[in-house]
């Protein structure tokens, strides 16, 4: 097969399956091979595992809210115009209203700093998935404005204040109210219907929901709607989309996508996976001055069949192609055993209790994984540009090799 290859590759793939002296001349190319082939199968593992974990919270996050959050019509009596305008924006999906703020929830001498939202579950379901969500009770008389009006609280909020369904919880409004003896915090009670658990701490130790007059009658409100929760049938799109209700929503309205709102959150999460990148390439690079050291001895020991090449009449440029090749089948191989070992490990990750997760903590049992084309492919071109610059130095120092004197003293 070899005889209808190219000059250079020809002649570096008779290099590598030459016969050499030695114990280390032998063994080189195999550690270099094996050298790129952990350290590309490292790097498709972890920030697969990355990938997993950023992909499930980001899941969660969406979950528990919309794919964006329109602020700043609190003082707007026209909701049904902005959501008319809403959902006749290309792409938009459903559109939900809500009341938002900041309540102290008390239950048996235990309190709690919450955020409290009113929504209408009807269209609330629609734009996230609350509606899948309950663990305990029902949200079917969430709407019910009786005497004790309904209220459903987030899982872990619950077991901090020791509150149950059925349970009375009595909430403390930031506003005062007057009375004869002056200001006084505003009070109400509200009855658990259900405990909620989206997966995301956050939101179940921080988050209760009730329907949007009795939000709205807490907060002391007279609007019916502080915002709008929007939902689009391309969240890929969710940028674009935000741009364009902004221009047409005009001054004063906020719209913020669910990345914005949790900007910090998912920074961190990918300057994590760059640094993570950076410190597994590592791995490469020295599998990449293994590569050098292997063409070191190889234009070492061929000195003399280097210079009979140029003898012959091989150029320098064709001398270095040769060791440019070899640099590239022993990176090439290691790259792809790399991707396959990384593969299997991660298969293996999904499909088997390798690794173990306390449930209580992460609410996963099994590490996620997500392997992502455009990972593959950067891993893939960084040991192929490591496995090229290991060459030059040997590529040039056997280009400039004499032919007499390699001939004569090789």
């Amino acid at each position: 097969m070899t005889q209808f290859l190219p000059f250079e590759l020809f002649v570096a793939f008779r290099y590598l399956k030459a016969k050499r002296k030695g114990l280390f001349a032998g063994a080189t190319a195999l550690i270099g091979i094996l050298g790129v082939c952990v350290g590309v199968a490292a790097l498709i593992t972890t920030l697969s595992v990355m990938n997993g974990f950023q992909t499930d919270i980001e899941k969660k996050i969406i979950g528990a809210q919309a794919h964006m959050t329109i602020y700043g019509l609190g003082q707007s009596a026209d909701i049904e115009g902005f959501k008319k305008i809403i959902l006749s924006t290309p792409h938009v999906k459903a559109v939900a209203p809500f009341v938002i703020g900041q309540a102290i929830l008390t239950y048996d001498h235990n309190t709690s700093g919450i955020i409290l939202k009113g929504l209408d579950p009807a269209s609330e379901f629609k734009v996230n998935d609350l509606g899948q969500k309950l663990r305990e009770g029902s949200w079917k008389d969430l709407n019910d404005n009786g005497k004790i009006p309904g209220i459903v609280l987030g899982e872990e909020l619950a077991r901090n204040v020791g509150a149950w369904v059925g349970d009375q919880v009595v909430l403390v409004s930031p506003k005062e109210m007057t009375t004869a003896i002056g200001l006084v915090p505003k009070m109400q009670k509200f009855k658990v219907l259900g405990l909620l658990h989206t997966g995301y701490y956050e939101y179940d130790s921080m988050t209760a929901y009730t329907n949007i007059p009795a939000a709205a009658a807490f907060f002391g409100l007279k609007t019916r709607a502080t915002g709008l929760e929007v939902r689009l049938d391309n969240i890929a799109l969710v940028s674009k989309v935000a741009e364009e209700l902004r221009n047409r929503l005009g001054f004063g309205a906020v719209v913020r996508t669910y990345a914005q709102m949790n900007q910090t959150l998912f920074s961190a999460l990918k300057l994590e996976k760059f640094v993570m990148f950076l410190i597994l390439v590592l791995i490469i690079l020295v599998a990449s001055l293994n590569i050098a050291s292997t063409l070191i001895v190889h234009s070492v020991e061929k000195t003399r069949d280097i210079g009979i090449l140029k003898a012959m009449g091989a150029t320098p440029r064709q001398i270095r192609r040769i060791f440019l090749a070899e640099g590239l089948i022993i990176g090439g191989f290691g790259i792809v055993m790399g991707l396959l070992l990384g593969f299997t490990l991660c298969y293996l990750i999904v499909h088997y209790p390798i690794v173990k997760l306390p449930s209580d903590i992460y609410y996963l049992s099994r590490v996620p994984v997500d392997i992502q084309a455009m990972d593959v492919i950067a891993v893939s071109l960084v040991g192929i540009l490591l496995a090229v610059l290991a060459t030059l130095y040997p590529a040039r120092k056997a280009s400039l090799v004499d032919p007499v004197e390699a001939i004569h003293y090789g």
